[in-house]
């Protein structure tokens, strides 16, 4: 008799393998469902890969046709993509061109920061929710990343993805608008948003996919060994996401970053098991919280505008260049808005690229900092 029998427990057994490929080939046609959603949203909402799929996955969940999750693996596997993806934005040409105006935006960077984590104070004193997920629903920046890792700082998903998806949507709706308001008070037609692709069928930036595909593969491995070993905080997104810094700032390699149809599956994934989440205690709470929401994500929109006119005035740059560098997030909407008005593209991208890259990597620290730890239950604790 085995010792786990002697001592009163059941061994665990693993299910058949036609069960376990069974069930990874009904997740693979639900994220390829999902993707397809995502594609045909692309037109009419922004961030579609990230939303479609997370209101498809709200569906399944509220309506209660599953109440499976997104297989762990999967979901670390999606944050190592993601972490590579967001490494990437660091490369010399963005440092080349963010770097005239490094100190205006430190400054502001930091200011988006002291923004958000009011923004985030205010909600969690006034809107019942937890320290820890009303700082990474208010980080300005980095969306997809951020929701893939909520539950690593023990924060509710949910709210962080309502939280950061009602930013994204704000800034993706409001962005053209303004701008057209600003560089064109006597035209009739205002700028439309249409969806910045950036790849098609693509799935790595380089020439040549599949050696790409094995530089992304082997930096994302090498990348979440190095978070482990090292004892980072989400090691999964910010291993990865730091390796591939390092490389592309050093001009080694740059053509290994997810783009085009990786990319979109990547958002996907993340998009699908946050809406998983969403049971209907979790939408009762997510309505009561809404108005609070967006008077938070307003003001920090208009906040952040007011630091464009600061950077306008001390960089000397258009205010419309200045604006659409300081937004909060939204970055795949301000991009296409800044190339539909000629915009400074390079600098719009270097500012949002290098501003994301900050707030990523400041989030889980942020967290560490401003969540109080639950004090040590005991003798002597009273």
């Amino acid at each position: 008799m085995s010792s786990s029998v002697s001592q009163g427990r059941i061994p665990a057994h693993s299910p058949p393998n036609h069960v376990v490929w069974r069930r990874w080939a009904g997740w693979l046609a639900l994220i390829v469902i999902a993707y397809v959603i995502g594609e045909s949203a692309e037109a009419v909402l922004p961030a579609a890969h990230l939303l479609a799929p997370l209101v498809a996955g709200l569906a399944l969940a509220a309506t209660g046709l599953t109440a499976d999750q997104v297989p762990a693996r999967l979901n670390r596997t999606c944050q190592a993509g993601l972490g590579v993806l967001i490494g990437s934005y660091l490369n010399p040409n963005t440092l080349e061109h963010a770097s005239s105006a490094m100190l205006p935006l430190t400054v502001v960077t930091v200011a988006t920061i002291g923004l958000s984590l009011l923004a985030a104070a205010v909600m969690a004193r006034t809107g019942r929710i937890d320290r820890a997920s009303a700082t990474l629903g208010m980080v300005a920046g980095g969306s997809a990343a951020v929701i893939s890792t909520a539950q690593d700082h023990d924060a509710d998903s949910r709210t962080v993805a309502f939280l950061q998806c009602l930013r994204v949507a704000l800034v993706a709706a409001t962005a053209p608008l303004v701008v057209h308001w600003m560089i064109s008070p006597q035209s009739t037609a205002p700028v439309t948003a249409t969806p910045y692709t950036g790849g098609g069928w693509r799935v790595v930036t380089g020439d040549h996919q599949g050696i790409g595909l094995l530089l992304l593969a082997g930096v994302a491995f090498a990348g979440v060994l190095i978070g482990r070993a090292v004892r980072l905080p989400s090691p999964a997104l910010l291993g990865p996401m730091l390796l591939t810094a390092a490389i592309t700032a050093a001009g080694f390699l740059e053509e290994f970053a997810p783009t085009g149809l990786l990319r979109a599956f990547l958002f996907t994934i993340v998009g699908l098991d946050i809406g998983l989440r969403f049971t209907r205690p979790a939408m009762a709470h997510i309505r009561r919280l809404l108005p609070l929401a967006l008077c938070c994500t307003v003001a920090i929109s208009i906040a952040c505008a007011g630091l464009a006119w600061l950077l306008s005035a001390t960089v000397r740059i258009p205010l419309t260049d200045a604006y659409l560098a300081t937004t909060p997030g939204g970055i795949n909407a301000v991009l296409t808005t800044a190339v539909a008005t000629h915009a400074d593209v390079s600098l719009i991208s270097s500012v949002q690229s290098v501003r994301l890259f900050i707030m990523v990597l400041l989030a889980p620290l942020v967290i560490r900092l401003f969540t109080p730890r639950p004090r040590p239950v005991g003798p002597g604790s009273g």
